[in-house]
């Protein structure tokens, strides 16, 4: 299972997320506009499920269809 940070992170980047995440798979760049969850690196715990303001993160196969592009947003982050 994969994790994904879904729009109401563009509007927030909070950063709690990033606080709890035990094996540090939450990442951004300077002038993101959001997190991104390597899904290479996620251990499926969901902490930062709990922690997020503004309930962005989902699991991949329940991410709201509204915001089903940020499955691949979230994948092209960790391609290159």
């Amino acid at each position: 299972m994969t994790y994904v940070i879904t729009q109401p992170c563009t509007e927030s980047k909070d950063g709690s997320c990033v606080e709890v995440c035990p094996v540090d798979c939450i990442q951004t760049k300077d002038g993101a506009d959001q997190y991104y969850i390597d899904p290479a690196e996620c251990i499926d715990c969901g902490a930062c499920v709990e922690m997020c303001p503004v309930e962005a993160i989902f699991t991949d196969d329940e991410v709201p269809e509204q915001w089903s592009k940020f499955t691949a947003i979230n994948a092209e982050f960790f391609a290159g």
